[in-house]
């Protein structure tokens, strides 16, 4: 009697073993590898972002197609900004290797950048100008564009952020 209560104790120890052993499995497999995350600083005010849906290329350059839409979305986390207020912009040191620009009404890095955090004035974030006429006006919001490049091909990921001017 005694032997049967351990041998079947030892069956619920090792059932229990192979359900454990199988749900982390189950659990790693489901696991994804994390995006990238953009940040955004204003002030004390901080928001962060993982790569815009459809603008991850998983390490390579996004299609050509993708580059168009991704170009065109707007949003993403939103922060507020005073006039004169720096923007301060950070990437992850893998984003950094490959080197990203910005880009806000219009461009504003004259090169790619392959610092981990690069500082703007808000104001030339704000600022777009008519390429037919050569005047300057002010946006009072703007999406902000932060992209990972891909050598001359393209842009490899794409962040958006929505910045508020505050007046």
């Amino acid at each position: 009697m005694t032997a049967a209560l351990i041998s079947w104790g030892k069956g619920r120890r090792a059932a229990a073993a192979i359900g454990a052993v199988s749900l982390g499995l189950l659990t790693l497999s489901a696991c994804e590898k994390p995006t990238s995350l953009a940040t955004v600083t204003v002030g004390s005010t901080t928001v962060q972002a993982e790569a815009t849906p459809g603008c991850d290329g998983d390490g390579k350059v996004l299609p050509k197609k993708a580059v168009t839409a991704c170009i065109t979305k707007k949003g993403g986390q939103t922060i507020t900004v005073h006039p004169g207020e720096k923007v301060r912009v950070g990437v992850d040191p893998e984003v950094a290797k490959s080197g990203w620009i910005v880009i806000g009404a219009g461009p504003v890095m004259r090169e790619p950048s392959k610092q981990t955090y690069r500082s703007f004035d808000a104001d030339s974030l704000f600022m777009q100008q008519n390429p037919q006429t050569g005047q300057t006006s002010y946006s009072k919001d703007v999406t902000l564009q932060v992209a990972e490049l891909g050598g001359g091909d393209g842009p490899k990921t794409m962040w958006h952020f929505t910045l508020k001017q505050k007046d």
